[in-house]
């Protein structure tokens, strides 16, 4: 179950490459640019990195003047040539009730040949929101070198001692970059190009390793910002780091970042089953799943897997055989669905963060009996008859992605599409802002009516 890997180095990203993101950085620039002038007025750098990991997407304006819309959690732009001067820049939270101010720097002064970076860091739910502004003369790099600054954005994280080294040293002889807390900075340094090991360890304490990059070609020329940020994804490490070298963005994983996977029994009519991985029969990844269920997740390598679905009883019929992809970081959902005779997988993409300013429902069709449905997510007591659905001609095995709800207490009811009766489906669902809901619709046990949810709170 768990084979050996093995990690090729990491590349940063070189000067000006495109990497990661190029959609995001090709508006940004063509929107920030709209701000710049032609005039000849010396110029200044500008570029704005979201590392708050339970703000929601983000608008950033600058005057007023929306330049970047809908900036996720992880996403950042490259820099942008602006006219030296006084600038208002504001951040708008995007909330399922609309935008609200959550950063706002007026009058921020843009010296020339300067290069600014304004983070968004720490946490909607504690208040600690805040812009962390670093400046830094325009200078190009000495060939042959690389240069990087690390900035401490992840709010839960302790002080650490950052440790950039040959790869494989002994981090007991070696020198720490810096030891730094929560919004504070390290660098800029710069180091011949080649290939380093980044480690990330509590202050002073070199053994307590909290992150490994692993060995990561830094490229001559490259001039890099990496932001430790709160890991929202998988595996042990509490951070990760994002790269950005000026044009684009990516993200360094832990290299011990796992997939996590999990089960989902959604047959009316198959008995209860084991998730068999590799054909490792004797060592079932999920045991005697019955219907309708979710397993909890498993952490395993990234990597191709063989995953057959058999019998628990027996473990001699097959009903699915599939070669599935894990990617590191990723949580997948595999559901075995539609009745017996057709059963399948349907694999899901899993995005398990908490966000603080909205619950988050993703409702997936499993009903093998029910045919193409509308769902309606209303305020309690509405008459649907008077609204649209929510969701409109929704096919079998289809799903309607995260969907950001305010706090409160909604009505789910699932029609046949096109009509406003009969309501096959209809619960209530209380949520809260930070919540995250996957919602099944599926069959009844045997399969048919009566037609129910499968409501799996995924909240951490």
């Amino acid at each position: 179950m768990n084979p050996p890997t093995t990690h090729a180095p990491s590349t940063l990203p070189a000067p000006r490459r495109n990497l990661f993101t190029a959609g995001l950085i090709a508006a940004a620039a063509s929107l920030l640019a709209a701000c710049g002038s032609d005039s000849g007025t010396p110029q200044t750098e500008l570029r704005v990195i979201h590392a708050s990991p339970d703000a929601p997407k983000v608008n950033v304006l600058l005057d007023g003047n929306a330049v970047l819309t809908e900036v996720d959690y992880k996403a950042g732009s490259g820099f942008t040539s602006l006219d030296r001067g006084t600038y208002d820049i504001a951040v708008d939270a995007i909330t399922p009730a609309g935008t609200a101010t959550v950063i706002s720097v007026n009058g921020a002064s843009l010296a020339a040949d300067t290069d600014y970076t304004v983070v968004a860091i720490g946490k909607v739910a504690n208040g600690t929101l805040a812009p962390l502004v670093i400046a830094n003369p325009d200078t190009a790099v000495p060939s042959g070198q690389a240069r990087a600054q690390v900035v401490h954005g992840a709010p839960d994280a302790p002080a650490v001692s950052v440790y950039v080294t040959a790869p494989g040293a002994d981090l007991a002889t070696a020198t720490a970059l810096g030891t730094f807390s929560f919004g504070e900075d390290l660098g800029p340094v710069e180091v011949p190009a080649g290939n380093y090991q980044i480690r990330v360890t509590l202050a002073g304490n070199p053994a307590a390793v909290v992150y490994d990059a692993g060995t990561v070609a830094l490229p001559s020329g490259a001039d890099l910002l990496l932001v430790a940020v709160a890991n929202t994804t998988t595996g042990p490490a509490p951070i990760t780091l994002l790269v950005n070298d000026g044009t684009t963005q990516a993200e360094l994983l832990d290299v011990a970042t796992t997939a996590d996977v999990r089960a989902g029994h959604l047959s009316p009519d198959a008995p209860a089953v084991d998730v068999i991985v590799n054909d490792d029969l004797a060592n079932p990844l999920f045991n005697a799943a019955t219907y309708p269920s979710l397993t909890p997740y498993a952490s395993v390598p990234p990597a191709t897997y063989n995953i057959k679905v058999v019998d628990d009883a027996s473990q001699s019929l097959t009903v699915i055989n599939e070669n599935l992809a894990l990617a590191r970081g990723v949580s997948y959902s595999v559901l075995a669905v539609d009745f017996l005779a057709d059963i399948g997988p349907l694999v899901l993409t899993d995005d398990r963060r908490s966000i603080a300013t909205e619950a988050r429902v993703r409702i997936v069709h499993g009903s093998p009996s029910a045919g193409p449905v509308d769902i309606y997510v209303a305020a309690p007591a509405t008459d649907i008859s008077t609204i649209n659905p929510t969701f409109a001609n929704v096919p079998f095995k289809a799903n309607t992605g995260y969907v950001g709800l305010a706090g409160g207490t909604y009505e789910v009811s699932v029609t046949p599409a096109g009509a406003k009766t009969p309501v096959a489906i209809f619960a209530t669902l209380p949520i809260a802002n930070g919540d995250i809901f996957t919602v099944i619709a599926r069959d009844n046990p045997g399969g048919g009516a009566p037609l129910g949810l499968l409501v799996e709170d995924e909240t951490d």
